[in-house]
């Protein structure tokens, strides 16, 4: 990050959003080209749940892709030139540390609880939006413990913060997790169809296509509830209905053969594919939703 930022002033701005439990900068990198004209933006986060490794590497190579292909890349360049993108490399810090020295599989946060020796909080349920209701834990030692109460945790807290002062401009938010093989939209907590229903729907079908066309990946997407599992707390949830109409969650390969241990061979194309997933849902904010359309591309495209 410090390096991109060195090599990148013209494109690139690094700051910190906050500190973590343990005192870390919370960092995120804008990109896009200075301009003084209001810019909309999109957010995107990797690293909530620490043992999701490929989510921080993803982000990395967003980073690395944009800013090396700006210059023979027309469409990142206009991406890049009309939007402003904020990148959190690794929103779980203390987490991710904590699963490469420790404990592999590690998932939560690590802020301590009074009660109990457990530590901890899920970040993905630590959101006010229907806090601590179904598909969360109310026990610290549970890995969907929703924590205390909603932004408990200085990591989510730093991170509402931010996007509650920029909800003007941010018109997508993006968390990427794993594994799965999805792309989610609202919403997590009930089975609901969210009013642009058809606009996300189709940004959806749009991103998994660009995405299949890349290896032959076959992704899944539709509301996180009926498409995953009902759960409570999102930072997705969250976002939407503060405002960001385009809201989403990735979750990146496998189905389960590796599942978290993915291995470092599969990095490269993992988030080559993303990218083009990710790309596609941005450029979609540079022009108007049409709806309708998603219902004869799925006709065309049965296995999406």
């Amino acid at each position: 990050m410090f390096e991109i930022n060195r090599t990148h002033p013209h494109l690139v701005d690094m700051f910190s959003i906050g500190r973590s439990y343990e005192g870390r900068p919370l960092y995120v990198l804008q990109l896009g080209k200075r301009t003084r004209s209001y810019k909309k933006a999109v957010w995107i986060d990797c690293g909530v749940h620490a043992r999701e490794w490929i989510g921080p590497a993803f982000c990395q190579w967003f980073v690395k892709e944009a800013l090396h292909s700006y210059q023979h890349d027309s469409v990142m360049r206009r991406l890049m030139n009309q939007l402003n993108f904020y990148i959190m490399p690794v929103f779980n810090v203390d987490g991710y540390i904590f699963s490469w020295t420790t404990d592999r599989f590690w998932r939560k946060t690590r802020s301590k609880n009074v009660k109990y020796h457990c530590r901890g909080v899920d970040a993905n349920r630590n959101w006010k939006v229907k806090w601590c209701e179904e598909g969360a834990s109310s026990h610290p030692c549970d890995d969907t413990y929703c924590g205390p109460f909603p932004e408990s945790e200085p990591e989510v807290k730093a991170v509402a913060k931010f996007l509650r002062k920029h909800k003007k401009r941010v018109k997508a938010y993006v968390s990427i997790h794993a594994y799965a093989q999805m792309l989610l939209y609202p919403y997590s907590y009930k089975y609901a169809t969210i009013p642009n229903f058809n606009c996300v729907e189709s940004a959806a079908h749009n991103a998994v296509t660009a995405l299949y066309s890349a290896y032959g990946v076959r992704y899944r997407y539709g509301p996180a509830s009926t498409t995953l599992y009902v759960s409570s707390g999102s930072s997705m949830d969250w976002a939407y209905r503060n405002g960001i109409p385009y809201a989403f969650a990735f979750e990146l390969r496998d189905t389960g053969y590796f599942g978290f241990l993915l291995p470092e061979a599969l990095i490269n194309p993992t988030c080559t594919e993303t990218m083009r997933a990710v790309k596609t849902i941005s450029s979609g904010l540079l022009k108007k939703c049409e709806t309708g359309m998603y219902q004869l591309d799925r006709e065309r495209y049965p296995y999406l």
